[in-house]
């Protein structure tokens, strides 16, 4: 769609980073992981008896596919959060967590 945009192809040969800074567009990286951590705020102000909560609280047993385990949401979540020296309680705190998420690079 970047590319369309600013009238490029790939034979071009310019990288889509360059064209997404043209364009003043933020990293789908970036976009992704910002909102990963507002629905996990979302998530975490809800009570503790609420079924979205308990589902994301789960643990799940079992064996997995071969070969390495996958990363899970919460496992993603949980590194973003510790490079961001986030926790839990900042999350009460809606006004802030997004602006805490916002900030997120």
């Amino acid at each position: 769609m970047v590319r369309w945009m600013c009238g490029v192809g790939l034979e071009d040969g310019l990288p889509g980073g360059e064209l997404g800074e043209r364009l003043g567009v933020d990293d789908m990286a970036l976009v992704l992981r910002r909102s990963g951590l507002r629905w996990c705020g979302r998530v975490l102000r809800r009570g503790g008896e609420d079924w979205v909560r308990r589902c994301v609280e789960r643990e799940v047993g079992g064996s997995g596919p071969g070969g390495g385990p996958r990363r899970t949401w919460r496992e993603v979540v949980r590194e973003d959060c510790q490079a961001r020296e986030l926790d839990r309680e900042d999350a009460v705190d809606r006004c802030g967590w997004r602006r805490m998420v916002g900030e997120a690079r």
